[in-house]
């Protein structure tokens, strides 16, 4: 078998017009524009082009973009103290800050100060607690991402039996949940669960999210499975060019999956898109807009 390529670009191009035209709407009908602020400290280089690439896609569907830097200097109550001033401004309607920080910044901390109902990552204690108990949150934005590609290539997902290889409040703990709530039967495991390989081979739809590069290997899959690769490492290679590859050995496990996204260009798109999806949803709530479609 050879796998059908998830083409994520694709497919956030889609969300990412929807959006503008559900954001057009909302200005028309109700005078609103959606505002995402993006707070980066530091200098961190890959930090530095993602911030770059949401505030571009900010502006191509129609949002106000905020931009603030601070240097890495910068101490956490005062880094704290502007996330208060943001989450008071009612031009903003999602705050974001750029993780990683500096240390000694405390990260649950800053995250746990963005107002919930601005909390455009989904990463609050607030909004991970709602969507544990299936309440309606905002939901963090790459397995929200990663949900949207299972359904648009399998339809419904219930009953079908998911592997998370991977255990982080960032992707793996939000991705089970959102499993879950669409009745699939789900395993969470991680570098340390027992008989991974024949977990896997059990799966109808694997998510690795582990952040070890070809970890999944390509005998691991079972056949006609799809495969969603969260996993972005850079290596590398003897030339000394770097290379980014999945979690997944893709040349392999192509082999095997009936889907599989690539990296690049699989889930990574998705994640800006559902974050712009997300500053939408947040400036209807806040404004007690109900949007229709």
């Amino acid at each position: 078998m050879s796998a059908i390529i998830i083409d994520g670009k694709q497919h956030a191009a889609e969300l990412r017009r929807e959006v503008a035209r559900k954001t057009a709407l909302l200005k028309a009908q109700h005078g609103i524009t959606p505002g995402l602020a993006v707070i980066l400290v530091g200098t961190n280089p890959a930090s530095e082009v993602y911030v770059a690439a949401k505030e571009k896609m900010c502006h191509e569907v129609g949002f106000n973009a905020f931009d603030f830097r601070f240097p890495d200097t910068i101490s956490e109550k005062e880094l704290i103290a502007k996330i208060h001033e943001l989450g008071k401004d009612d031009r903003v309607n999602g705050i974001l800050v750029q993780l990683p920080l500096p240390k000694p910044i405390n990260e649950s901390a800053v995250i746990n100060a963005v107002d919930p109902a601005k909390d455009v990552d989904g990463f609050h204690v607030i909004n991970s607690g709602k969507l544990a108990t299936g309440q309606k949150a905002l939901v963090p934005c790459t397995p929200l991402g990663c949900i949207l590609l299972l359904k648009a290539v399998l339809g419904n997902l219930s009953g079908k039996h998911a592997v998370v290889v991977g255990r982080s409040n960032i992707v793996g703990k939000p991705m089970a949940q959102l499993l879950v709530q669409e009745n699939c039967t789900v395993t969470i495991t991680h570098s340390h669960t027992r008989n991974l390989p024949e977990l896997c081979k059990s799966a109808d739809i694997i998510v690795a999210a582990i952040g070890k590069p070809e970890f999944i290997k390509g005998e691991w899959v079972k056949e006609g499975a799809t495969v969603i690769d969260v996993g972005i490492n850079r290596i590398t290679l003897p030339d000394g060019k770097t290379k980014l590859l999945g979690d997944v050995e893709f040349a392999t496990a192509s082999e095997h999956a009936g889907y599989i996204t690539p990296v690049p260009g699989g889930v990574g798109p998705m994640t800006i898109a559902c974050l712009l999806e997300n500053t939408f949803n947040a400036a209807c709530m806040q404004r007690g807009v109900e949007y229709k479609p």
